[in-house]
This record gives C-alpha cells, sequence and structure tokens, in this order.
C-alpha cells in the first residue's frame, strides 16, 4: 500500500488509508510513536491504558474530598 507525503504548514503530513488505519485501530485522536529502523519509518499507536474503578480510587482518602459542590436551581428539566 502507498501514499504520498504531502505539506502541511511547516511540516509533511502522511494520510492513512482508511482500511490500514482500521487494521490497526487507529482512529482520529489516537497517541502514536514515531521511531526509525533502518531506512524506514515506524508508526506505532499507542494503547491507552484502562483504569478499574478500585485503581481510580486508590488514592482517595477522607482526607482529600471535596465538599458537595452548590449548582443553584434547575434551570430547565433537571430531574433532582
Amino acid at each position: 500500500m502507498t501514499t504520498v507525503v504531502a505539506k502541511w504548514g511547516n511540516s509533511l503530513a502522511i494520510r492513512l488509508p482508511k482500511a490500514l488505519a482500521e487494521q490497526v485501530n487507529v482512529k482520529e485522536g489516537t497517541d502514536i510513536t514515531f521511531s526509525i529502523s533502518g531506512n524506514s519509518i515506524v508508526i506505532t499507536p499507542q494503547q491507552r491504558k484502562k483504569y478499574t474503578l478500585d485503581e481510580l480510587l486508590e488514592g482517595m482518602t477522607p482526607d482529600n474530598f471535596h465538599s458537595e459542590i452548590d449548582t443553584g436551581s434547575a434551570v430547565g428539566n433537571e430531574v433532582w
């Protein structure tokens, strides 16, 4: 599969064909890294860690809880 390098501002851009992006689960906003291997540019998608609820809450203690925030009264169809 081939594509053409294009100018994008002061940089160069590579358009990934849809079929190629789908094969490696790359979507708009996916973090990637570039590396050089010999005379090749290697593009590697980064997988974001999926945290469990326990991992997200492990640093919470009664000392660092914040108090309830008053957001005012309902202004639309909110149900409280």
